[in-house]
């Protein structure tokens, strides 16, 4: 078994669950996992208690608050009532509590107004920070598919999240690398803070993969596959942690891992920063 690398964490969005994804994954040194309440149909958290209730003490565990069951399917809210009640919840059907818990893109809701979603925001904020003082989960943070509009609504007083996720990669727009870089400024978050997820673009098998090679970003990168470039690449857009990755095969969770090693030339990833924001300021108004 390898040593523990907390740099990989699986996500198991769209995932099956399946109890031989998870002990793989701890025999690549993989054990951090990631879901969320609205996996797998509102059921990620009881089958992983069932299928896998001995496994989970072996992972540091993150889910995410901030989607609820509906007549559609789902529906979000940023109630602090229903979101701190998520969390007792998710402890509960977990077994165990989380160690971390995301609000789940609060951008979501947010569509009132600067003031009142500046205010939606922090009553959030201050519900998850108070689920963490009773104990329901050790700490939170937030996940954002587009942290753009955030930026402006960040309360001084409010409580501030120990970890960011957003999305990571060559397919990520300079808005989302900026708004990112600006999040952690903001909230004084420390080296380790800022996670990135969908580092494919939701599918590692998409035809952007055959036309591009990501092996340029590395130093000596050919002995790497495009896809274990494109993973190790998505650690500097923007400059993260960790990347929460999704897969169902263990083997494809090892090709990634294997790409750990990989060295990023900062220089390549800054000067294609600078070709997305120039392409933005071209875009017509």
């Amino acid at each position: 078994m390898r040593g523990a690398d907390t740099r990989v964490v699986l996500g198991l969005h769209r995932s099956r669950h399946e109890r031989r994804l998870l002990t793989g994954a701890l025999d690549l040194g993989v054990s951090a996992l990631d879901t969320s309440t609205n996996y797998l149909g509102f059921q990620s958290h009881r089958i992983l208690a069932r299928t896998a209730s001995d496994l989970l003490p072996k992972f540091t565990v993150s889910t995410k608050v901030g989607y609820f069951p509906g007549r559609d399917g789902g529906e979000h809210s940023l109630d602090p009532v229903r979101i701190q009640a998520a969390v007792r919840q998710a402890a509960k059907d977990l077994g165990r509590e989380p160690d971390l818990v995301f609000l789940h893109n609060p951008e979501h809701s947010l569509r009132e107004g600067p003031s009142d979603d500046r205010d939606v925001l922090a009553q959030a904020c201050t519900a998850l920070d108070d689920a963490a003082a009773k104990g329901l989960c050790a700490a939170w943070g937030i996940a954002s598919w587009d942290p753009s509009p955030l930026l402006g609504l960040i309360d001084p007083t409010a409580p501030r999240p120990s970890v960011l996720m957003v999305r990571a990669g060559l397919l990520v727009g300079v808005r989302t690398l900026d708004a990112a870089d600006a999040l952690i400024k903001t909230w004084g978050l420390g080296d380790g803070a800022l996670w990135g997820m969908s580092p494919f673009g939701g599918s590692a098998s998409a035809p952007v993969w055959a036309r591009i090679d990501p092996r340029v970003f590395l130093r000596g990168g050919s002995r790497l596959s495009r896809l274990q470039a494109a993973f190790r690449a998505a650690y500097h857009l923007p400059r993260v942690g960790a990347v929460a990755v999704g897969t169902d095969e263990p083997t494809h969770l090892g090709e990634l891992v294997g790409a750990l090693p990989g060295e990023v030339e900062e220089r390549t990833i800054q000067e294609y920063r600078s070709l997305l924001r120039a392409r933005l300021r071209d875009q017509p108004a």
